[in-house]
């Protein structure tokens, strides 16, 4: 009778498959340690990762100087919540600034987060300051976009299995095809307050758009009074030879939306860039995370 030998990996996949919701269906390699662009799997097989956890670890595996920064960091305090300052976040402000002359951020975690606050952020914006009547505010997406799964965000997917049993969806939201900026001019409104766009599309297989797009989609905006809105939590910081790849043309969003490698993979950080007049739109008390602690 032969006896079949169970690897490593297969007692994680099992334990995984048992025990673990099936909302990923990943490659059986199951990584253990990495170091650079290397990864090992828990068998000794050494792998080199060209995919960089989705540009996460752009910086490589277990950067040093990060890591360090990070121990470091971790024996001061553990969390100071906002409901009162530390002496870290004004300085991810100003180094935000200095790297990519937006005049403010707002940090989240994910990536899907910081979407949700862009949505937020333009709709506001399109009320307060272009004047959009209430309950009407439009954002133009592209078809085959990924910029996340919330309720939201899903609601404006063209991939079906992203919906599939998740409606009723977020309204406000059209849908034209990517890489068409005539298909933009004709369907932006006075009603529309942004376009919120990948500058390359990931999930959908790295469209990379004809040169000229992005200057084309930013004049269009321009034109009509509606934010441009750059999601490059992927495509962003080095992935793509520039810091970010809206600047392979003369163009600068209106919104900038950064994600993944901004902490090295070391931490889950995504930020909302943008100017005083549109992030300048949230104040505190606008909502309940936003609210002064209580004193006394």
């Amino acid at each position: 009778m032969s006896v079949i030998e169970v690897t490593r990996t297969q007692e994680f996949v099992d334990l995984e498959e048992q025990f673990g919701a099936h909302n990923y269906h990943p490659l059986d390699v199951v990584i253990e340690r990495a170091d650079g662009v290397w990864v090992y799997d828990v068998d000794g097989k050494r792998y080199l990762d060209c995919l960089a956890s989705y540009s996460a670890v752009n910086q490589g595996h277990c950067h040093p100087k990060i890591l360090q920064t990070l121990i470091e960091q971790a024996h001061k305090v553990t969390l100071t919540s906002r409901a009162f300052r530390n002496d870290q976040l004004p300085l991810l402000y100003k180094d935000l600034h200095d790297l990519t002359g937006f005049d403010l951020a707002l940090p989240m975690n994910s990536g899907a987060e910081a979407v949700e606050t862009a949505v937020k952020a333009a709709r506001k914006w399109g009320y307060k300051v272009k004047g959009i009547p209430e309950g009407k505010a439009e954002i133009i997406v592209c078809a085959n976009n990924f910029h996340g799964r919330t309720v939201t965000i899903v609601s404006f997917s063209t991939e079906e299995q992203y919906r599939d049993g998740f409606g009723p969806f977020t309204p406000g939201f059209k849908i034209i095809p990517y890489g068409d900026a005539n298909a933009l001019r004709q369907a932006i409104t006075s009603n529309t307050c942004a376009f919120l766009v990948e500058p390359i599309q990931g999930e959908a297989g790295i469209i990379i758009p004809h040169t000229g797009y992005l200057e084309e989609v930013a004049e269009i905006c321009h034109e009509n009074g509606a934010l441009l809105m750059c999601d490059e939590i992927q495509s962003g910081l080095g992935r793509t030879g520039e810091l970010f790849a809206y600047m392979h043309e003369d163009v600068k969003p209106d919104v900038l939306i950064v994600g993944k490698a901004l902490s090295g993979g070391f931490y889950p950080v995504s930020a909302v860039l943008a100017s005083k007049e549109v992030l300048g739109v949230f104040h505190p008390g606008g909502s309940p995370a936003a609210k002064k602690p209580a004193t006394g």
